[in-house]
């Protein structure tokens, strides 16, 4: 099968960085099923393990976890799929890629295909949709109050893949106000036709601009970039006993500047209950079969921006190159070998 992987961690620069290859088909078994990968879209856990990791043995590592397909083959544990049915998912670090024309993948973190969208489209929302749902309902626990505090989300870097999504479904699921940072006339346009209510500038400090909207201290922060640049501002601007979350990761973050208020500091990473197996994986995908039915009622949509084709070494390199230099809006995705 076609497929692109490195032996080499690197710059994307570099012409080994991603490289076109031909990997055997792999076979289901167990829990897994084989899908037929239509479409990728790319993150940027995708250029911070292709700069930094080799691959075990010497072997090609493969990159890409966001895909949508169609299932090929399911293991003999799988009650849940058949071959045929139309998935998208968010796959496991620990196992190889999606950049590959077939991939295998654990069936509880999969979830329905929303029958609205094109491969292109849902390739888009797996790993965001998880990161966002996560953080904001298992860590930042958004639909329980901080009292006294204004019931507002700040979501900062709003634009991204993660913050495109978590405006939405906080829209769609919590009754917040939703307040998302933006600094360039193209993505604060972006945010308020997602849904935010207000839009402020995070390449200025936030706590002032958040003091003009004379709403209060917001309960919640969820911060999907530069979270080392905006602690302090977060610590200022956030209420007393609010709850904040990042996904990124800061060099170093001065957890003392919230230990006044009593704030509590939640990390997400979708990715550990299939790191670790946990009990409670199959929760993936019931999130992703809930994000499929609020796609599909048309109260949220792709956050797909731009789509290349096929999926070959050389557009994954100007996807990489592009994602890595921090001006991307919504989501990137390849479609087809």
């Amino acid at each position: 099968m076609k497929a692109v992987g490195y032996k080499v961690p690197g710059p994307i620069a570099e012409d080994a960085s991603l490289v076109d290859i031909d990997l055997p088909r792999p076979v289901a078994e167990g829990g897994d099923i084989l899908v037929e990968v239509k479409a990728v879209s790319v993150n940027p856990v995708d250029y911070k393990i292709r700069s930094s990791t080799p691959p075990a043995d010497g072997d090609w590592k493969v990159l890409g976890w966001d895909a949508a397909g169609i299932v090929q083959e399911v293991g003999p544990e799988v009650t849940q799929f058949a071959v045929g049915d139309e998935v998208y998912y968010a796959g496991s670090l620990i196992r190889p890629g999606t950049n590959a024309e077939f991939h295998l993948v654990d069936a509880r973190i999969v979830g329905r295909k929303p029958a609205s969208l094109d491969w292109a489209e849902a390739a888009a929302l797996p790993l965001t949709t998880l990161t966002a749902w996560e953080a904001m309902f298992d860590r930042l626990d958004v639909t329980k109050p901080v009292p006294g505090a204004a019931p507002a989300i700040l979501i900062i870097g709003g634009a991204g893949g993660v913050g495109s999504i978590a405006i939405q479904i906080a829209r769609q699921r919590t009754d917040l106000i939703v307040i998302s940072t933006a600094s360039r006339p193209e993505t604060q346009e972006w945010v308020k036709g997602l849904g935010a209510h207000h839009v402020i500038d995070h390449s200025r400090p936030l706590a002032p601009q958040i003091a003009e909207l004379n709403i209060g201290a917001p309960a919640f922060v969820f911060s999907t970039t530069h979270t080392e640049q905006h602690a302090s501002d977060i610590a200022e601007l956030i209420a007393p006993q609010g709850r904040f979350g990042f996904i990124d990761d800061p060099k170093a973050l001065a957890v003392m500047l919230f230990k006044r208020k009593a704030v509590s500091i939640h990390h997400e990473l979708m990715f550990t209950r299939s790191l670790y197996g946990t009990p409670d994986m199959d929760e993936q995908g019931k999130i992703l079969n809930s994000l499929a039915v609020l796609v599909d009622d048309g109260k949220i949509r792709t956050t797909l921006t731009e789509k290349l084709s096929p999926i070959n070494a050389a557009n994954l390199k100007t996807v990489h190159a592009l994602i890595e230099s921090g001006a991307a809006r919504g989501k990137i995705v390849l479609e087809g070998f």
